[in-house]
């Protein structure tokens, strides 16, 4: 391992330390991610949304052109112009052919709409979640004092304290779960 990777390694230790001693940072930070996906979100579906109107023009071009070579088909059948007709047709069954497509195309767009609807309605509660935990770790953050380790007997002091309504124990064991929620947070972003 050289010299920079070392370093690296030292400063991604420390930002680690640093976070897992200032949760309510890491959760800004997952909040700014799911912000951004949020917004990715938003620029998909706006995306999705012009995709679909523009096949929509695009099928009812082919519609119109569908009806004109019917059109066709009918006048070359009622002149006895058969060469016509045939050919007539075979235009007619191209376009509903392309159309058919066009459908399928529609069809897999508004499906595509409907997941990134579905995601960003998830991406806006996980963001709210976010909030609601830095909203609680910044409280939780405000109420801890100053790293208190007491340790087993050393700790009957807290204990005490509990009749007074608050519990380092209490206190550190709330840190952990929330560290622990923050973790699976990131797990499910992640995913």
């Amino acid at each position: 391992m050289g010299l920079f990777d070392e370093f690296g390694k030292f400063l991604e230790n420390r930002l680690d330390e640093f976070l897992r001693d200032n949760p309510h940072l890491e959760l800004q930070a997952i909040e700014e991610q799911v912000r951004e996906q949020e917004e990715d979100t938003r620029r998909l579906i706006l995306n999705l949304q012009r995709q679909e109107q523009q096949i929509q023009d695009e099928i009812l071009a082919i519609a119109k052109d569908i009806e004109l070579w019917h059109k066709r088909v009918s006048k070359a059948e009622s002149s006895a112009r058969e060469d016509l007709a045939q050919s007539a047709k075979e235009r007619e069954a191209a376009l509903l052919r392309q159309g058919n497509q066009k459908w399928g195309q529609m069809e897999g767009v508004k499906q595509n709409l409907i997941k990134a609807k579905e995601l960003l309605q998830q991406t806006q509660q996980k963001r709210k979640e976010v909030q609601a935990k830095a909203a609680e770790a910044a409280r939780s953050q405000a109420q801890t004092p100053p790293s208190s380790s007491t340790s087993g007997w050393e700790g009957a002091g807290a204990y005490r304290s509990i009749n007074t309504g608050h519990d380092p124990l209490d206190d550190r064991f709330r840190q952990w779960e929330m560290d622990e929620e923050i973790e699976q947070m990131k797990r499910d972003i992640g995913k």
